[in-house]
């Protein structure tokens, strides 16, 4: 199962904010081949998102592709066309860092699906997928793909996400991310030449964000084995993350409010999340209220146990595929 990566180009893309590149670059990676109806369509394309500060290529990792793309498996590789693309200001697509800094478009959400929807119409030649779904920044992106290209797809699976505007906790901690950027002097308006120490204390905010007090109390049980973890947790984010790549990635999420069009969702929709989800908490009550304005709508809350990981639980496929294949078998509510 060896992935094929290339890159899309978007001439002349009008952002939202009405910025233009004359070049967007997407990257994107892909498994299978396309399989065609008698009518000439791609039927077996499947469109999966990633999450803020990740790339498409984090559902390549065992926890995932193994559990889902293998051969036999509920999206087997053989038998679907799997697209997973590097968001804008993400992975090798076009971002910040590439050298335009601050100077860079101001991206949202609606923008990053829009060029989502160009890779794979245009790109690849798919008109319908028969299932859009995403993680954490993917699965809002999953619920915006269902509102704004209602006829495109088959089926959504949204993970680890809220159909509501980013409020209350949430975007307080993104705005101590991104202040924590912006406020640095060493920043020097995203003009560095060297990563500025605020890198490091918006990687502490993001590790509260998205942190698991069960299993990390299981993992890291002492006083110098909790060090040891938060070391190599900020090392590991600190070797492939950019202030002004991050800065650009929590302000996208701005634009972000599905909950006003929900009825306009078209597709059978799973939406699953797991209780200990410190960035989407279920005592919120945001989803099960929601969930009644999707037409054809169901939601799963996985329970605490020994295997979840807060919110890194959407990509451990183990433990909700299931839920998974019986929505593709019943395809309703």
């Amino acid at each position: 199962m060896v992935p094929r990566a290339d890159d899309f180009i978007i001439r002349d893309f009008l952002f939202n904010s009405g910025d233009r590149m004359p070049e967007l670059r997407l990257r994107y990676r892909t498994l299978g081949q396309p399989l065609r109806d008698e009518s000439g369509a791609v039927s077996n394309a499947v469109l999966i998102l990633h999450g803020t500060t990740g790339s498409g290529a984090q559902f390549l990792r065992s926890s995932f592709a193994d559990e889902l793309f293998q051969r036999g498996q509920l999206l087997d590789a053989e038998a679907h066309f799997i697209i997973m693309p590097d968001g804008i200001g993400h992975g090798g697509s076009s971002r910040p860092s590439d050298g335009m800094r601050m100077n860079f478009p101001r991206y949202g959400y609606l923008d990053m699906i829009r060029a989502q929807r160009r890779l794979v119409s245009e790109g690849l030649g798919v008109d319908h997928l028969k299932l859009v779904m995403g993680t954490s920044m993917g699965g809002m992106q999953t619920w915006l793909w269902g509102i704004h290209y209602p006829d495109c797809m088959d089926y959504l699976a949204p993970l680890a996400s809220l159909p509501a505007e980013i409020a209350g906790r949430n975007r307080m901690i993104r705005k101590m991310i991104m202040d924590s950027i912006r406020l640095d002097p060493a920043w020097h308006d995203g003009n560095y030449v060297e990563q500025p120490p605020s890198l490091i204390h918006a990687i502490h905010l993001l590790l509260m964000m998205t942190s698991a007090p069960l299993q990390w109390r299981k993992e890291a049980g002492t006083r110098e084995a909790a060090d040891a973890f938060l070391a190599e947790r900020i090392r590991s984010y600190a070797s492939t993350l950019d202030a002004n790549d991050m800065l650009y990635a929590f302000a996208a999420s701005e634009d972000y409010d599905p909950a006003p069009r929900l009825s306009r969702i078209q597709a059978p929709l799973l939406a699953i999340n797991s209780a200990d989800d410190q960035v989407n908490p279920p005592e919120l009550g945001i989803l099960e209220a929601a969930i009644k304005r999707v037409k054809r709508g169901r939601f799963v809350l996985l329970p605490i146990d020994e295997h979840t990981r807060g919110h890194g639980t959407h990509t451990l496929a183990g433990l909700w595929k299931h839920h998974l294949a019986e929505f593709l078998v019943r395809g309703d509510a």
